[in-house]
């Protein structure tokens, strides 16, 4: 370095720009690792589920052609292809009358039971529609029936000690209606009723034709697009009724409890070992509605 060059900050020298060099390089740092904070922490989030909101509806609905039904349940149960899932298809099993719950085993014999639709049969009256989980048959629906009993027998209490309380003559009469519905459909289930009219199931495409062609079987209907059975509604037609689905016609005053007969919103648990997770009821407990969401399945009129 010659004299004149003394006191002079050599301009090669890097002492003065390490220290800028540092910091740059520590907010590029810093940037990057608050980017990849932001990249994990939106990939992180669960993206939700998609299906709120949909329900599959899987049956006849109210007001539709029971012939019509079951033409399409036994058109689409024949196309089913031979393969399939290797879990099998799920499918609502009709029965041609209400059964016992030591009847079930040998009409559902070569199919893995879901659950069990039921209702107590009282003459005249729409009594409520429940679906039992069952998984063992009939211990399972023993069970729930037996749960569902006592249910009734507190509903019963319910509407007594209101017609009880209730000044209005009409209201009253409706009440004490509504105490005996429940009564007898407590002694009904208690009883182990013949109370069964469908079930839902999971089977193989050809041990669903097999069941199909079993005596006590009217209709097997496939439901390949059913994957969550707690969103699930459905409307098997009831034993008695042969041309238009419909609730059963009610005598005397309307009880003040309970469900009709146009869905099946109530799911009774028996079996808590019942996997409802995989493509699979529940809650069940969505009730029907005319306006049939995406996914609903609907059966053809004549």
């Amino acid at each position: 370095m010659t004299s004149r060059d003394a006191g002079r900050p050599d301009s090669r020298a890097p002492g003065p720009r390490r220290p800028r060099a540092l910091a740059v390089a520590a907010l590029l740092s810093v940037a990057a690792v608050l980017a990849a904070a932001g990249w994990v922490g939106r990939h992180d989030r669960p993206a939700g589920d998609r299906t709120v909101g949909e329900v599959t509806r899987v049956g006849v609905p109210a007001g539709a052609s029971i012939p019509a039904y079951l033409r399409a349940a036994a058109a689409e149960l024949a196309a089913l292809p031979a393969g399939g899932s290797p879990a099998g298809t799920y499918a609502l099993v009709s029965f041609g009358d209400y059964l016992a719950p030591d009847r079930l085993a040998d009409v559902l014999a070569g199919a893995e039971v879901v659950e069990v639709v039921a209702r107590a049969p009282l003459p005249g009256r729409q009594t409520e529609i429940v679906r039992l989980r069952a998984q063992r048959l009939p211990q399972d629906v023993v069970a729930g029936m037996a749960g569902v009993a006592g249910r009734k027998d507190r509903e019963a209490a319910d509407q007594r000690a209101r017609a009880a309380a209730a000044d209005d003559a009409e209201l009253r009469r409706a009440y004490e209606t509504g105490a005996l519905v429940a009564a007898g459909e407590a002694a009904a289930y208690r009883a182990g009723c013949g109370c069964a009219y469908a079930a839902v199931v999971r089977a193989a495409p050809d041990a669903l034709r097999a069941l199909a062609a079993r005596p006590g079987v009217r209709a097997v209907d496939p439901a390949p697009e059913l994957s969550r059975l707690d969103r699930t509604v459905v409307t098997p037609p009831l034993p008695e009724q042969r041309d238009v689905a419909r609730p059963p016609a009610d005598a005397g005053p309307t009880p003040l409890v309970g469900e009709t007969s146009e869905a099946a919103p109530t799911a009774t648990d028996s079996s808590p070992n019942v996997d409802r997770g995989r493509p699979a009821v529940a809650p069940s407990g969505v009730t029907s509605s005319p306006d049939a969401p995406a996914g609903s399945r609907t059966a053809p009129e004549k």
